[in-house]
């Protein structure tokens, strides 16, 4: 038998076929399509579970299970969608209308929390029932498994983790607090960071990597301006993978998990991340700490795969 999973976005909406082994087998993608009602967009993720199958040569009694990750506060107890922003979604019963158009039982989870759990289902260190996934990209969203099971907190609002505070009184965060962990670690963050260091040095090599116009600095422009041997460059990326060192020290000491995975569009610039990461986490982390830190393995279908198996986890 095969699983579905479904990796809800603001962007794009990822659907693949998922085997006993969590292998995507078989996966399309379709816009989101924002802004648009919740009926329409539950109509299309149907439509694409339907072509997905028909690609993978299935029928719908070939699946098992059905799987959504989505943005926000998720209810996976009974599937309710309690408050997505950039979906607007409210109190949304997502998994009992996809059901309806599928005919079969749908489970829900916030998407950060499914990535984790795929991520977690794949890992090579079979012994260990604990493990933290972040995302770094326009924030940092995170997932946490406790003893093999995710980690919701009451009324599942736990797992925040981009919003712990690395810097009292810091700068502004999009939460309305201060000193953020995504706000000095985020993709979003970075490229903050270029930005001021190209400023406040014109002669830099990283005028040159983004053709001198500073409205093309990206999260990579820094790691790019690193390789070409550029002193700026090298001193935004230092600052940086320390912010992010403080954050994942701080998780460390909380969760002391066995893993800490790392995704997003930071993770591939590999060792050019992870080389001053686990320096700097060296430097500060506890003495007893056997974290294991490491970019994740499943990219984009960490989500997918997660998804698809949320049904273990009932």
């Amino acid at each position: 038998m095969y699983k579905l999973g479904i990796d809800l976005g603001g962007t794009n909406i990822a659907i693949g076929i998922v085997n006993e082994n969590y292998k995507v087998i078989s996966k399309i993608s379709i816009p989101t399509l924002l802004p648009d009602t919740p009926i329409n967009i539950v109509g299309r993720i149907a439509d694409a579970c339907n072509k997905c199958l028909e690609k993978a040569n299935l029928l719908i009694g070939d699946i098992s299970a059905v799987g959504v990750g989505t943005p926000g506060a998720v209810d996976s107890n009974n599937g309710i969608i309690y408050f997505a922003n950039n979906l607007d979604f409210h109190n949304l019963p997502l998994a009992d209308m996809l059901s309806k158009e599928l005919g079969l039982t749908v489970y829900c989870e916030n998407d950060a929390n499914a990535a984790a759990y795929g991520e977690y289902l794949v890992s090579d260190n079979k012994e260990a029932d604990t493990l933290v996934a972040i995302t770094i990209g326009t924030g940092i969203g995170g997932g946490v498994i406790i003893d093999g099971k995710l980690y919701s907190g009451n009324k599942f609002s736990g797992g925040e983790l981009g919003h712990m505070v690395i810097n009292f009184d810091g700068i502004p965060c999009s939460c309305g607090r201060r000193g953020c962990f995504e706000a000095y670690a985020s993709a979003s963050a970075l490229v903050r960071q270029t930005k001021e260091a190209m400023q406040n040095n014109p002669q830099s090599k990283l005028w040159q990597v983004c053709n001198g116009n500073i409205d093309n600095v990206t999260g990579k422009t820094a790691f790019d301006g690193l390789r070409l041997g550029d002193e700026t460059a090298k001193s935004v990326v230092e600052q940086y993978t320390d912010y992010v060192s403080i954050g994942l020290v701080d998780i460390i000491n909380t969760f002391g998990p066995a893993t800490i995975c790392i995704s997003g569009g930071v993770s591939n610039e590999g060792e050019y991340l992870m080389e001053p990461l686990r320096r700097h986490i060296e430097a500060n982390r506890p003495i007893n700490c056997q974290t294991t830190v490491c970019i994740a393995t499943l990219n984009n279908d960490a989500g997918i795969i997660g998804a698809a198996n949320l049904d273990l986890l009932k």
